[in-house]
């Protein structure tokens, strides 16, 4: 009797507005390098990482799962969402005080990694450009609120003096 596949497992895909990968390490240049383009005058980039401490305790490690074939999808109208959201002509700059403004993007990525990832290391990449640098960091968060609260990905935080056993598998926020 074969077993059935394991939902979180190493993939990726690539879309027309960037690429999306869920694996089991992160090479953040390599990430970058995948959204410049000579049309972009800025890139913004977020590396999320885990860290030693969480509400007063010691953390030493995160372990994450996926459903990886969902999450990628997921990711994917995430992506699609923010580089349509074009809310003035691309010749009007955003004003000031205006959160809510994206101008067309050039590429993004979002790599995100399955597994144990110990104190210092990231467990998320997020690289967007853009023609200007206030759209790339507007969807670089959007982008990452939006993945935190929508994708198929789950974490578990492990605790020093903590039986390991305990640890509890939550969204990924």
């Amino acid at each position: 009797m074969s077993l059935p596949p394991a939902a979180s497992v190493e993939s990726s895909l690539e879309i027309p507005e960037g690429t999306i990968a869920i694996s089991y390490s992160l090479n953040i240049q390599d990430i970058i390098k995948s959204v410049q383009d000579d049309s972009a005058g800025a890139t913004a980039v977020f590396i999320g990482t885990t860290r030693n401490s969480f509400k007063g305790k010691s953390v030493t490690r995160l372990e994450y799962q996926a459903y990886t074939k969902l999450a990628l999808k997921t990711i994917a109208d995430i992506i699609r969402n923010a580089a349509s959201a074009v809310t003035r002509s691309e010749h009007q700059p955003p004003a000031q005080n205006d959160s809510t403004y994206v101008a067309s993007l050039v590429r993004c990525a979002v790599h995100h990694r399955i597994g144990t990832v110990p104190v210092g290391e990231p467990s998320i990449v997020i690289a967007v450009s853009s023609p200007h640098r206030k759209e790339s960091f507007i969807a670089c968060e959007k982008i990452l609120e939006d993945v935190k609260q929508k994708a198929q990905i789950w974490k578990r935080e492990f605790y020093e003096g903590e039986d390991e056993s305990t640890a509890q598998w939550k969204e990924n926020y």
